[in-house]
């Protein structure tokens, strides 16, 4: 039969990886913290991180990856004690850049008050208050197949932050990057795995093992 132009099989060996948002911060003043050092998981977010690692217990994880962040850090902790292993930490992983950062969203006297912000404002498709989202689709993607060699034939976590993980999905899935914010499918410590036939993705899939949670406007 002549003109068959149907895409060869994929193969090569089955990889999970686990993109992990963070768990809960400590954040009493409502800043908006982006890369600012220093900001921990809250009690809440520690107990978000052991449910996660409970649930991910019996999986056959490799390797466990974070953003150098501390929330990430403590994040990746008990899933990496959990299976004898050390943290990697991987700068594309990190929260996306923002000109916000440092300062309050409060409702009347947060940072979209002040008139000297609202140039900031002024494109959100790039956007044009902080790190482009198509850089943050291609580290993110360069951080998780980092992530799938190591962890070849098995699985891996990466512990993120909700803009990096929720730009790389859409990419994956073709999808516009620039959307709103409100319609993110990624709650604190939720699970974006991304499965792989050899370097082809060729699944995604979410879930919420530590129970929905309303994404919060500060924390990331």
């Amino acid at each position: 039969m002549s003109g068959d132009r149907s895409s060869p099989p994929v193969s090569g060996p089955r990889t999970v990886v686990h993109l992990l948002r963070h768990g809960k911060v400590h954040n009493p003043d409502g800043i908006l913290y982006g890369r600012i050092p220093g900001y921990r998981l809250a009690e809440e977010g520690q107990e978000q991180a052991g449910i996660v690692a409970k649930y991910l217990a019996s999986n056959d994880i490799a390797a466990v990856v974070a953003s150098p962040l501390q929330r990430a850090q403590e994040t990746a902790a008990p899933i990496a004690d959990t299976h004898g292993l050390e943290i990697v930490t991987e700068d594309g992983l990190i929260e996306s850049g923002n000109l916000f950062e440092g300062e309050t969203f409060g409702v009347g006297d947060g940072a979209l008050r002040r008139p000297a912000n609202w140039r900031l404002v002024r494109d959100p498709f790039t956007p044009s208050w902080g790190e482009p989202y198509l850089r943050i689709a291609h580290r993110m993607f360069g951080a998780v197949h980092r992530a799938r060699a190591l962890a070849e034939g098995r699985e891996a976590v990466c512990v993120s932050h909700q803009l990096p993980i929720w730009t790389l999905r859409r990419y994956l899935l073709g999808q516009r990057l620039w959307h709103d914010p409100r319609s993110r499918q990624c709650a604190l410590a939720s699970l974006t795995s991304v499965e792989f036939t050899g370097t082809t993705m060729t699944g995604l899939t979410y879930a919420e093992p530590a129970g929905a949670s309303d994404p919060t406007v500060t924390g990331a």
